[in-house]
């Protein structure tokens, strides 16, 4: 028996969350901000009675208006999961938060490990990686799981934008400079879920880190396999040029190499992981039906 709190339950890892099928006798307790705003000492007392383990899956995710409301961004990102880490400590209970490859500026030339330096570009970055400090500071039992290029089929990410933008454009110009491994929000709840049982199952492997779908491409490549696999569905597909980054300026600023080493996750905990363009074709499969 196991009852799982999630917070953020309306984005898109929390959306993924909820639709797991779990251990008979478990059971996953979602709440949105609209239900519990974590930025609430109040509502987050509310959120931890009776759990035996919390997920913070909320997150302020926008990274270009993050640099237009950094108090908002700091608020949910850096001084919330501290509020949390701190209540899952009083109630006794372990926490698992999600974070972010944007911890990192990506000048790295090989894959990130969770030792790595941290030196965030941008607001988002700094929020999520303050929101880091925090938990470890209030909760000796946490997981801190950093993942990248998070799509699912609803919500606002990379895959809806390029099908929408297929739709009405014969061509688009996408980043080719930037890399890192698109994960889908329903193998990072897998992996949790998977985290959360051994965690509840007594494993003491607390700490940072990093699960991502397996292997690496560019933003320009994730583009291409997305109108490779939809365009059956689709009945044409846009032509897409690869650009550098310089050819598109952002508000904020992102990291050239996002991919992350997954060995030490793999090696504590073993979740499934799968090629990202596996993934990816449910997703899509999940979207055009």
């Amino acid at each position: 028996m196991a009852r799982i709190v999630v917070t953020g339950a309306n984005g898109q890892l929390g959306t993924e969350m909820l639709r797991l099928a779990l251990p008979e006798g478990w059971t996953i307790q979602g709440y949105t901000r609209a239900e519990a705003d974590i930025r609430d000492p109040a509502a987050i007392q509310r959120l931890v009675e009776g759990a035996d383990l919390l997920v913070n899956a909320a997150a302020y995710t926008a990274v270009d208006k993050a640099e237009e409301e950094p108090d908002i961004a700091y608020q949910i990102n850096a001084e919330a999961p501290g509020l949390l880490a701190a209540a899952c400590r009083e109630a006794g209970i372990p926490m698992i938060h999600v974070s972010t490859d944007y911890v990192f500026d990506g000048s790295k030339a090989g894959a990130y490990v969770e030792t790595d330096p941290v030196a965030p570009l941008g607001v988002y970055g700094a929020s999520k990686e303050l929101g880091e400090r925090a938990v470890r500071k209030e909760l000796e039992r946490h997981v801190i799981l950093r993942t990248s290029w998070v799509y699912a089929a609803q919500g606002r990410n990379f895959v809806n934008t390029m099908l929408r933008l297929g739709a009405e454009r014969d061509a688009l110009r996408v980043v080719a400079d930037q890399h890192g491994a698109p994960t889908a929000a329903g193998d990072i709840a897998a992996a949790i879920l998977a985290i959360s049982e051994k965690l509840l199952g007594g494993s003491t492997a607390y700490g940072t880190y990093h699960y991502t779908a397996e292997g690496v491409t560019s933003w320009h490549g994730f583009a291409e396999a997305i109108f490779d696999l939809a365009e059956p569905a689709l009945g044409k597909r846009p032509t897409v040029e690869a650009i550098p980054t310089s050819a598109y300026p952002t508000p904020a600023q992102r990291p050239a190499n996002s991919v992350l080493d997954c060995t030490k996750v793999m090696a504590a905990f073993a979740p499934p992981r799968r090629p990202w363009r596996t993934a990816l074709e449910e997703v899509l499969r999940e979207i055009l039906a």
